[in-house]
């Protein structure tokens, strides 16, 4: 096995951070993982440093552990690297490099003052869990260290600085934190200038320098490697490339970063997201981020997708055990996704909200997961599961909605990836369902942003001059990529709309529930 035609991705998702190894076919060989959660400390969605660190060790080692046994050879290099992340947040640090607050992750909703304000003064849309939001909103707070505050970073900026020493990340990362001006691939120097007038904080004083895709980005330091695998096994010197948000990753990974495609990326969150040849009206609703070749890319970003189908899943995993029939929480829920399909295509009178946290498409600050339904709904196994299943895109439809009947812009296929997609046909048929579009998902679609890191490490150490992000995933990737495309039933189209008019109309419920209980 020759480790130098390999390329390695890590990503450190909501729920799991993973590895992924592929070989200069582009084919995943290799994997690790690390499986966490988020937590709620003071009021703030975070996730401890501490939990970072050993979280990416465990997961290095694991992968480790995997070549070993399949290829019988110690992990001490790979042709090039990258790490991405949970894109937003906030992760800031002094001049000596000390953390100066909690992390902040993308899930909280404590910033609408400062995104109402930036929103306002820029004319373009600053969601609550930007960087940029974070950080003025810590001003408008009077937060005493951000007087001291000589670097602010996301997850991934943070590990990729930690491996490389180099304060940069990649375009479409960084446009999580702050606007980016596509012409120059850079942030928008106008609205840098703006906040400057506003606050005296120079941004590009404090922010990472931006990188295009293929740009190099620094190589893996001797204490990086250290950091990375404290058995000493992996050897300094690997190119890294500029680290991305798992948009970037999930855009590479499913092949949608030309104009015109898209995809829905549905885990612990989901968003969408169409790339565009055309500047957008303002939407509160809607980011504009990029590819991570900089290409303006309308986002449909949703808090909540699968929590609270885990949160079911787990109850009914526990009733299964109470009863001595233990299931294998994997086939458990394949058959209950399978089990979805058979239910009323409108769910039959039932209605939930999957809101662990606010959501900003709904205007809401904080949530509460809640199931409803009506007297005489049909309560069925079948209609319940569909119900969380249709709940968890309902948001996602209401943003996408913008997208196609306001701003006309065509979905012709979206590309599915994510734990939603994992039981064949059925969350590609039900997010059919809600866009009226068919929706494919690819062999590889289950290996995820992870896998699009790797990529995009690939693209870093195996592109041809000149060659574009879009031709190198086009003719080197995904030209015989097996994929299915699943298109939605009438019936179902109809069913859905149905089930988003009962969600609709009951929103009030779920607002009035976030302020009395």
């Amino acid at each position: 096995m020759n480790l130098n035609k390999t390329a390695l991705g890590i990503e450190l998702g909501s729920t799991r951070i993973k590895a992924v190894l592929i070989d200069e076919h582009h084919t995943p060989i290799a994997s690790g993982d690390f499986e966490w959660e988020n937590q709620l400390h003071d009021g703030i969605w975070t996730y401890p440093m501490s939990l970072v660190h050993e979280g990416v060790q465990t997961c290095f080692a694991r992968l480790k552990a995997d070549v070993q046994e399949k290829f019988g050879v110690t992990l001490t290099q790979v042709g090039a690297m990258g790490v991405s992340a949970m894109m937003h947040g906030y992760l800031p640090f002094d001049k000596n490099g000390n953390q100066l607050a909690e992390f902040r992750t993308w899930r909280n909703t404590i910033t609408g003052e400062a995104a109402e304000k930036l929103t306002d003064l820029f004319h373009f849309n600053i969601p609550q869990r930007w960087s940029i939001a974070h950080l003025y909103q810590a001003m408008l707070n009077g937060e005493d260290h951000v007087k001291d505050i000589a670097y602010l970073t996301t997850l991934a900026g943070y590990l990729h600085w930690k491996l490389t020493g180099e304060k940069v990340m990649g375009v479409g990362e960084a446009s999580g934190m702050f606007p980016i001006d596509s012409e120059t691939g850079d942030y928008d120097q106008k609205m840098v200038e703006q906040f400057k007038t506003l606050t005296g904080v120079d941004l590009r004083d404090i922010l990472p320098k931006v990188l295009p895709a293929g740009a190099a980005a620094g190589t893996l330091t001797a204490e990086g490697a250290a950091f990375l695998d404290p058995a000493g096994d992996l050897k300094p010197g690997i190119p890294v490339a500029p680290c991305e948000g798992d948009a970037g990753t999930g855009m590479a990974a499913t092949n949608s970063v030309r104009v015109r495609t898209g995809n829905v990326s549905a885990g612990t969150s989901d968003f969408a997201m169409l790339v565009t040849d055309h500047a957008l009206g303002v939407h509160r609703e809607i980011d504009m981020v990029t590819t991570p070749a900089g290409l303006p890319v309308a986002m449909v970003h949703c808090n909540n997708c699968t929590s609270d189908i885990n949160a079911w899943v787990n109850l009914l995993s526990q009733f299964a055990e109470a009863i001595g029939a233990p299931q294998d929480k994997g086939a458990l829920y394949t058959m209950l996704f399978r089990k979805a399909m058979e239910g009323d295509a409108d769910c039959g009178g039932l209605l939930s909200y999957n809101y662990f946290s606010g959501e900003g498409v709904t205007d809401l600050d904080a949530g509460r997961p809640m199931f409803l339904r009506q007297p005489d709904a049909k309560l069925s196994l079948a209609n319940f599961m569909r119900t969380h299943l249709l709940s968890a895109l309902a948001t996602l439809k209401i943003g996408l909605d913008i997208l196609t009947q306001t701003e006309k812009l065509p979905i012709d296929k979206l590309y599915g990836h994510g734990g939603f997609f994992k039981t064949p046909v059925v969350g590609q048929k039900l997010l059919s369902a809600a866009v009226g579009a068919p929706v494919s998902v690819m062999e590889t679609a289950g290996e995820g942003g992870p896998y699009g890191m790797a990529l995009l490490a690939a693209y870093l150490i195996w592109k041809d001059e000149g060659e574009t992000l879009e031709d190198y995933l086009d003719n080197k990737v995904f030209a015989g990529a097996k994929s299915s495309t699943v298109m939605a039933e009438e019936s179902d189209v109809a069913g859905f709309n149905a089930f988003l008019a009962s969600y609709r109309k009951a929103l009030p419920v779920e607002r009035a529930a976030t302020e009395l209980f």
